[in-house]
């Protein structure tokens, strides 16, 4: 297995989210005011399954929500993170078993222990950026 890397270029990023079809939302509020779900919302809208991972919800924005990654029994191209830095790692860990492509951690989120271990178990990385901005701005169409 070759190991992940640290993604922080545009066209990287361009290139991953364009050839995602599905990201786990980690920390994902059922709360419509909450920025997790306006951004799942968002991401939902422009074509991407979403999975809630939120212990204690069944179902939110019409998806059944799980508990935690390790519950997850499909493929997932992105684990998108909304958890405070110091709540990563337990995440991570979860995240190297379930193997998605990409690992997100939102704006103002950053672990360089997470990052360490998603890289060496093969996992690229993302920190300190929000995806619905990234998306907005690498790969929406201008409207007309």
């Amino acid at each position: 297995m070759k190991p992940g890397k640290i993604i922080t270029e545009d066209d990287e990023i361009k290139r991953t989210l364009e050839n995602a079809k599905t990201i786990a939302i980690v920390g994902l509020s059922p709360k419509p005011e909450r920025d997790s779900n306006k951004v799942a919302k968002y991401l939902k809208n422009q074509g991407y399954r979403i999975i809630p991972v939120r212990p204690g919800q069944k179902e939110i924005l019409g998806e059944k929500a799980h508990a935690t990654l390790d519950d997850i029994q499909e493929k997932v191209d992105i684990v998108d993170v909304f958890r405070n830095s110091a709540q990563i790692v337990p995440h991570a860990l979860e995240a190297a078993r379930l193997s998605p492509k990409v690992f997100w951690m939102q704006l103002n989120i950053e672990n360089p222990e997470a990052a360490a271990l998603l890289t060496e178990a093969g996992v690229d990385v993302v920190t300190n950026k929000c995806i619905k901005i990234e998306h907005e701005k690498l790969c929406k169409k201008n409207a007309l």
